[in-house]
């Protein structure tokens, strides 16, 4: 999963040591480099595949995130970029073109729709336009069945309306779930990899404003962004039986934010676009609304610079979006001004634990920043990742993951 080797006599050396200490520097690792070990010789295969070590690796991993970045690039050269905060100085690259070779693209383009735990999703524009489920741990890939809306374009998969959930016990079984309008109506699509179909539920109106809070066993997609109200489908998942899926509702937040600023005219919006037409990208995920706010360069009618971050989340009610925190002193000090031309995102919340990725393009250059903001203790830190090496490349999809395990 990584493209660096190792060099032989180290590994020879390596195998002189006691097990248990080994073992030690083994857990040490993050997966991609575990399971990299596993391929180099027949004693670092015995010691990974013991039950204690799994059980001892998966632990550590399944508390992991992962920010996964896929390039448009021609299927044959077809390679995720994958980055934790556990080794911050380095990307790591997985190829995924042999995967794919059986299943015959004729050297097709193929977007990344989402991730979680082993599983990966990807679209491609063929004929049929297909979803494929790419196990990365145990190699396997296999191909969704037409959703009841039929083929779909890579265009038409909006990343906030969409959420892979996978069996947290590791079986590698998942459910991937999108909502959209159809006649007016807001239906909530799930496809199961245990019956291998699709089923199709028309939610409910919310209209008691009874509703659990956000995060947890919840899912929430966004299906539309008006002026002033957003319409999300949120769905409670139970992870005992992650076949299940209950009581879809319809929320329909309102958003009052903008009211009285300089900005009040433009209300939700999913994008920066060039010139002074939009200053703000609402990133969404997980019941919240990460608000980026730019101005214009000086003396330059294309690039922009950051000048502020908000955080916005659920109310209990599901019935309007709620401030949560701004971010400001030192994070905001190293972030403002950033310059760019164009950005997109993506957020994800977990255990209290908000995580948002900031993408953006400035004259060729990508760059990535990654903030964090723990909801418990009111607190944001950022991370700078390092060069992807994307100069020329356009991305082709960006999720968060956590839960990799060795079966």
């Amino acid at each position: 999963m990584d493209d660096h080797r190792n060099s032989t006599p180290n590994a020879i050396g390596l195998c002189l040591l006691p097990q248990e200490l080994i073992q030690s520097i083994f857990l040490s690792l993050v997966l991609p480099e575990i399971v990299r070990l596993k391929l180099v010789n027949k004693s670092f295969s015995r010691i990974i595949s013991d039950h204690t070590f799994i059980r001892q690796c998966n632990s550590l991993s399944t508390t992991t995130t992962w920010l996964f970045v896929y390039k448009k690039r021609w299927l044959r050269d077809a390679v995720l970029h994958a980055f934790t905060d556990r080794s911050p100085d380095r990307w790591f690259r997985i190829p995924i073109a042999d995967l794919l070779k059986p299943l015959d693209f004729h050297g097709e383009d193929l977007y990344f729709l989402a991730a979680s735990a082993n599983v990966f999703l990807f679209a491609s524009n063929n004929v049929r336009r297909e979803v494929l489920a790419v196990n990365l741990i145990t190699v396997t890939v296999k191909k969704l069945p037409p959703s009841p809306l039929g083929p779909r374009g890579t265009s038409s998969w909006r990343r906030s309306g969409m959420k892979l959930v996978a069996d947290p016990s590791g079986s590698g079984n998942f459910r991937f779930m999108f909502a959209e309008f159809v006649g007016n109506r807001a239906v909530l699509f799930v496809y199961d990899s245990v019956t291998d179909t699709w089923r199709s539920t028309q939610p409910e109106e919310n209209r008691t404003g009874s509703f659990l809070p956000r995060g947890g066993d919840h899912v929430f997609l966004n299906v539309v962004h008006g002026p002033r109200e957003s319409v999300l489908v949120a769905s409670s998942t139970s992870t005992s039986t992650p076949e299940r899926v209950d009581a879809p509702v319809v929320l329909r937040p309102r958003f009052d934010g903008g009211r009285g600023s300089e900005n009040d005219d433009l209300g939700l919006t999913v994008g920066f676009s060039w010139g002074k037409v939009i200053d703000r990208l609402h990133v969404y995920g997980d019941g919240y609304m990460m608000i980026v706010k730019s101005e214009g360069a000086r003396g330059n009618g294309v690039t922009r610079v950051l000048k502020g971050v908000e955080l916005w989340g659920l109310t209990l009610d599901g019935r309007k979006w709620e401030l949560v925190s701004s971010v400001s002193g030192e994070v905001m000090r190293v972030i403002e001004k950033k310059p760019y031309g164009v950005m997109m995102g993506c957020l994800e919340e977990k255990n209290g634990i908000v995580k948002a990725a900031l993408v953006s393009n400035c004259e060729g250059f990508w760059d990535m920043l990654w903030l964090s903001f723990d909801t418990m203790w009111k607190r944001w830190t950022w991370m700078p990742l390092p060069d992807c090496k994307m100069k020329g490349w356009n991305m082709a999809g960006i999720s968060f993951s956590s839960g990799l395990t060795l079966p």
